[in-house]
Formats: structure tokens, sequence, C-alpha cells
């Protein structure tokens, strides 16, 4: 739920409630030195996706530095839709170009669109696989993509690295007062989009407009239609009504085609 007025949550400290999620991290000193960027920047919510080492092993805690308490809050996922199941709007940084994927940002432009949404309850930022990076799956949970302008010649960065490059941007752009853009934005949160999207996947597929052997094809277009602005939660309402029209109206054709067969 959002607040108005005084008790809206200051635009400043919604920065920094961004989350950084690691998807099934390898390394425990990319951990570490991730939880020392945080604290450097002023974030500290970190979520950690099936990591694939123990977090709080000596050399996680050794990388932290002065940073420990990130490491040992940091909560634990088995699976990244669970990790942004209370965020609003999630930024996934990845080089996997492809139809599906367009309108990359660059991450000094991440704070610019956060203040443009708004939004009170928290963002996340996305980090891949040390190795592979995320999965299409994956990237379908987030709204915006991320690249960082590389040379072609080694475009893979070090994960600790990219993520202190992201969150160095971010609080350039907190520092720049971007986050006290007025008005807030009711976004819906991960869970809730997701809910409709299983909704509309199910609708689309029965009203044979999305094909039953691979309906997230389509729907990955919609993903990103959906995700350029946000979804409220009155849109999300909307869709949800939208839906169950068009299922009702698949349910009464089926049941005329039953009747004039008899």
């Amino acid at each position: 739920m959002c607040a108005d007025g005084a008790d809206a949550m200051d635009g400043i400290a919604w920065f920094n409630s961004t989350a950084v999620v690691l998807v099934e991290p390898q390394g425990p000193l990319n951990i570490g030195s991730v939880c020392r960027a945080m604290l450097n920047f002023g974030f500290h919510d970190l979520r950690l996706v099936n990591p694939q080492t123990d977090h709080l092993g000596d050399e996680a805690r050794c990388m932290a530095v002065k940073a420990g308490s990130i490491l040992e809050q940091a909560r634990v996922f088995s699976r990244l839709s669970d990790a942004l199941a209370d965020t609003c709007y999630a930024f996934a940084t990845t080089r996997r170009f492809g139809r599906n994927r367009e309108d990359f940002i660059h991450p000094d432009q991440v704070g610019q669109e956060l203040a443009l949404l708004n939004n009170r309850a928290p963002a996340a930022l996305v980090f891949g696989r040390e190795d592979r990076g995320l999965l299409t799956e994956e990237l379908d949970l987030c709204q915006r993509f991320i690249t960082i302008p590389t040379c072609a010649q080694l475009p893979s960065m070090n994960l600790a690295q990219a993520v202190c490059l992201c969150l160095y941007e971010l609080a350039g752009a907190r520092a720049r007062g971007l986050g006290k853009v007025q008005g807030a934005r009711c976004l819906a949160t991960g869970a809730t989009v997701e809910g409709m999207f299983a909704h509309m996947r199910t609708t689309l597929t029965a009203a044979g407009y999305l094909e039953k052997s691979n309906p997230d094809h389509i729907l990955r277009t919609f993903r990103r239609i959906f995700g350029k602005n946000g979804l409220s939660e009155r849109d999300v309402r909307i869709l949800h009504g939208l839906w169950s029209k068009i299922d009702w109206l698949t349910e009464q054709g089926a049941g005329s085609c039953c009747s004039e067969k008899r």
C-alpha cells in the first residue's frame, strides 16, 4: 500500500530500500565484496537466490569487512520469483540481446527510471550467475534490462564490480535529489503482477490467442509493454477483469458449440 502526504516514505529513503538480488552466486568472495559495496553506498537489503556457496563462511566475511551485518541479514530464497514477490519493479543486468529484450538502459539511467516511477514499495537490482548470467525465465520476472557498455574484447564483468558500478550510479542519482520527485504511484508487487500474468496466460491460451506449445513467446512481448512504466494495483484489477470477461465469453462460445452439436 502507498501512503500519501506526510505519511509517504521520503523519496531518498525509498532509493535506499532498493534490494540487491544475486541469483545462484558461486563465489563467497564475490558475495562478501557485494556486501561491502552495498554499505559503501548506503544499501542494506541483500537477497540471495539458491546460493551455490556458504555465504556466511570465513571467505565471505573477510571480504565484507565492516559490512558483516548485511551478510548476516541477507535473506535466502529458493526461487527468484519469491525474492521479487514484495518488490514493485526489477532491473535485470544482462548482455543477452534478443527480439524480446529491447530498450536496454545503462546503469546511469537506473536512478532516473526509479525517480520517474517514484513508487513506495522497494525496487530490485537483479544480478545473474558469474558464469552464465540470468536465464530467459528469470529475465521474464524483471521489467527493465540494464547492460553495462563494456569493451567487446572482454564484455563480461566480475559480479561484485558490476554491482558496485550500478550502486554507484544509483547513489549518484540519490545525491542529485532525483528521489524527491513529487507524487507517488502505487505500483503492484511482483507477486500480484505474476498472478495477473498467470491468469492472462490461461485465458489467452484457452481463447486460442496463445499457442499451447509455447504461450510465453507472445506473452514476453506483453511483459515488455506492461513493464516499461509499471502496473499499479488498479491496472492489475482492470486486467484481471478483462481476462475474466474473456473467460466468460470463451465458456459461452464453448457452450453454444455443444448445444448446436446436440
